[in-house]
Parts: structure tokens; sequence; C-alpha cells
């Protein structure tokens, strides 16, 4: 049974697991991280039960609600609601990547600049 869920697992895009136990909710991550060693794992949780999975996975995000802090205390970030999640993908994710882009482009000029010189000096001398 373990083989046909991890088989299938795989195989899809997104994993939810509701109504099992937390060490069963982490259990997951990691028979994921296992497997798919260059999958990045992420999991949401909104209470106490979560935190097992948010640690375990490579990214925890933590909703602040009705069931306590626990979960954004343990998490990588933290929300106020769900509805908040799409921004945080999408809009922060999104920026993170294009600023991290300019940033290695400028990386690459820099440096060229710096050797440039260096190069041209010992091939004329």
């Amino acid at each position: 049974l373990k083989s046909k869920f991890i088989k299938i697992a795989c195989n899809s895009s997104i994993v939810l697991a509701c109504r099992v136990s937390p060490k069963q909710k982490a259990e997951i991550v990691n028979i994921i991280r296992g497997k798919e060693p260059l999958a990045v794992t992420l999991a949401i949780g909104d209470g106490a039960n979560d935190v097992n999975m948010i640690t375990a996975a490579h990214l925890g995000i933590g909703i602040k609600g009705l069931e306590g802090q626990q979960a954004s205390r343990a998490s990588d970030y933290a929300i106020t609601q769900f509805k908040h999640l799409k921004d945080l993908l999408f809009v922060h994710g999104r920026e993170c990547c294009r600023k991290n882009g300019y940033c290695i482009c400028y990386s690459f000029y820099k440096n060229m600049l710096l050797v440039m010189p260096f190069f041209w000096f010992g091939f004329y001398s």
C-alpha cells in the first residue's frame, strides 16, 4: 500500500493530506523528499498539529488563526489569512526571482570589467 501511495504521489503535482495525524503528515513530506530529491516541498498549516509537517518541508508557511500561532512560529513564512498565499507566491516569489536574476547579470558584468584589463595587460606584455 505504501509503494502504491508513493507512486501516485510522485506522479501528481500536489498532495493534500486531510484528517491524518501530525506524524503521518510529516512522514508524507519525508517520503516525497526521500523519493524525489530534486523536488521542493511546500507545507501549509494553521495549527499545532501541522508543526511537524511544516518543519519537515523545504518551505513552510504558517497561517495565524483561531487554532493558535504554533504553526506560524515554526514556519519559514507566516501569513494572517489563507488568501494572502497568492500574493506571497506569485508577487513576492516572482519579484525575488527577478531581483536574483538581475544581481547575477550584474555580477558577471562587474567581474568581466574587473578581469579584462588584467587579461589585455597580460596578453600585450
